[in-house]
């Protein structure tokens, strides 16, 4: 009964980690950029699956193996800078969480017609639902691995009634055309949108939850990253190629509608049929992302009072309902939102930083545990990339508030 517990959480922390990072925000950066640079996109999906997986390899590790969440490693590796990470993340998913819920509810307008408010309001009732049954993550790990099935599977649909040029995506993917330089924003956005705030911890915290730490589960620990990492490059490549298609045939000079631009891909490449899958794809990935942003940014707040941790579920269904509430009454981010948006892109090279100090203290990871070098060097040198974007978005996003 053990393995297969262990087999659920596995698998559900892969999708639970793809899901998050492939929310209805990156749907949205994904068909805006490919629509502005087109094959050159896929440059800016290879760096930041690059980044993501080095982040991701290490964090897991790290928090896996010490079977610790990330607050907890951050107050041992200093006293007290675990709250501070706590609240980083909590505010940081409170704002990915809005934006959320505003996916779903395009995604019930796109697929059914349905008003705003009135979809925001479903989307959050279909995320409370899963932490009201009584096994409550094992229902969610379900509801992530159908949807993130449903989204691969009509992306993939797409795809094969679009024909996208191939070709010209694997050149510039490698050698985009649009040049580096111009491609900076695009990495900058994408990046905090796939690895920022509680994503990376996502996954890892799920398999705390479920009993798999410890030297002993590594081999475990490294095939649940990977598959979560395998999954989520999936829909990003499918989701770049069936965008693709459709810029390609755009006459020169057109666009791809602003307010929805991945809906508008799917309706000119596959027609009105397209376009309520789009929905599909955009409502799936809403609601598996308000589920994870909730759950994981719970989960840094729980170990800090026992009443937290007792009432678990009730904490995240207060998070989802007062994330649905200022979407429906504020119907756009407020400047709360806005800072929190630029803080949220400090968050990783922070918590990415700690986790690689962390890797080499015996205290935190026992003596018998020795962090590869070459993780340890490649993580040093996201740090820097990912600090550097963070800084810049913050001082950017800090200059359109004042």
């Amino acid at each position: 009964m053990k393995e297969k517990k262990s087999g659920g959480a596995l698998l559900g922390a892969a999708f639970l980690m793809a899901t998050s990072a492939i929310g209805p925000g990156f749907l949205t950066q994904t068909a805006q950029f490919t629509g502005t640079h087109a094959g050159s996109f896929g440059f800016v999906i290879l760096v930041s699956i690059i980044l993501s997986a080095i982040a991701q390899i290490n964090i897991w590790r790290v928090l896996c193996v010490s079977g610790l969440r990330g607050q907890d490693v951050a107050n041992k590796v200093l006293p007290g800078l675990g709250y501070f990470v706590a609240f980083m993340v909590a505010l940081g998913g409170l704002a990915f969480n809005i934006g959320n819920v505003g996916g779903g509810a395009l995604g019930f307008n796109t697929l059914l017609g349905i008003p705003t408010p009135v979809g925001c309001a479903l989307a959050g009732l279909i995320a409370i639902a899963v932490f009201l049954v009584k096994n409550a993550k094992s229902a969610m790990d379900t509801l992530a691995k159908v949807l993130g099935g449903i989204m691969i599977v009509v992306i993939f649909g797409i795809i094969i009634v679009i024909k996208p040029p191939m070709g010209d995506a694997l050149k510039n993917t490698f050698v985009p055309s649009a040049g580096v330089s111009n491609l900076v924003p695009a990495i900058i956005t994408l990046l905090g949108g796939t690895v920022g705030g509680y994503i990376t911890f996502s996954g890892a915290h799920r398999l705390i939850d479920g009993g798999v730490t410890g030297m002993d589960n590594l081999k475990e620990i490294n095939k649940s990253s990977l598959m979560g990492m395998l999954i989520a490059t999936i829909v990003r490549i499918f989701l770049f190629l069936a965008v693709l298609g459709v810029v390609a045939r755009l006459a020169d000079g057109a666009v791809l509608d602003a307010s929805n631009p991945a809906a508008d891909a799917f309706r000119l490449g596959a027609g009105e049929m397209g376009y309520r899958f789009a929905g599909l794809v955009l409502l799936c990935a809403a609601v598996t992302s308000i589920i994870g942003a909730a759950y994981t940014s719970v989960s840094f707040l729980k170990t800090f009072h026992p009443a937290i941790d007792k009432n678990e579920n009730w904490v995240i269904i207060g998070f989802i309902a007062v994330s649905t509430i200022i979407m429906i009454l504020l119907g756009q981010p407020a400047k709360l939102l806005v800072l929190a948006g630029a803080l949220n892109g400090l968050i990783l090279p922070i918590t990415l930083g700690i986790c690689l100090i962390a890797a080499k203290k015996k205290s935190i990871m026992g003596e018998a545990y020795s962090h590869p070098m070459v993780l340890l060097i490649l993580g040093v040198i996201v740090v820097v990339i990912s600090a550097y974007l963070g800084i810049t978005t913050f001082v950017s996003n800090m200059g359109k508030l004042i």
